[in-house]
């Protein structure tokens, strides 16, 4: 039972990234493409904005899909965990703790779940397993 709550652990945590990164990089989802994600990032002062959605974007597509795959786990981890450390940081953080206030207890959640499943291993459901 502990490898099938792994994969829908990464399952759900993973696809979700893929949308967030799909988001910021093709506009996908309601999302704003580059341009518009750069031009918030610009706007909250994270510049050059073009480049940090770039970056955001592909480490949340990138990060996403290898942690669903369970693939490189602890390197997508990581990459999961960065974006959502930053988020706190620069956006969430000053608001408090409560989602409610837009303060930054989702990110927190999803930031231990990433590490969590980083520091355990993605189970036996995943491409690491299957790889060695």
């Amino acid at each position: 039972m502990l490898d099938a709550g792994l994969l829908l652990i990464r399952l759900v945590i993973g696809l979700a990234f893929v949308g967030h990164g799909a988001q910021k990089l093709f506009g996908w989802f309601g999302g704003y493409g580059l341009k518009g994600t750069g031009g918030w990032f610009d706007s909250i002062g994270m510049k050059p904005g073009y480049t940090v959605a770039l970056l955001a974007g592909l480490a949340e597509f990138v990060g996403g899909a290898l942690f669903a795959l369970g693939l490189l786990t602890p390197l997508a981890g990581i990459l999961i965990a960065g974006t959502m450390i930053i988020a706190i940081v620069k956006v969430h953080g000053p608001n408090g703790f409560w989602s409610t206030q837009n303060g930054y207890e989702y990110n927190l959640i999803l930031l231990a779940v990433a590490l969590g499943v980083a520091l355990t291993g993605p189970g036996r459901y995943a491409l690491d397993a299957l790889l060695g």
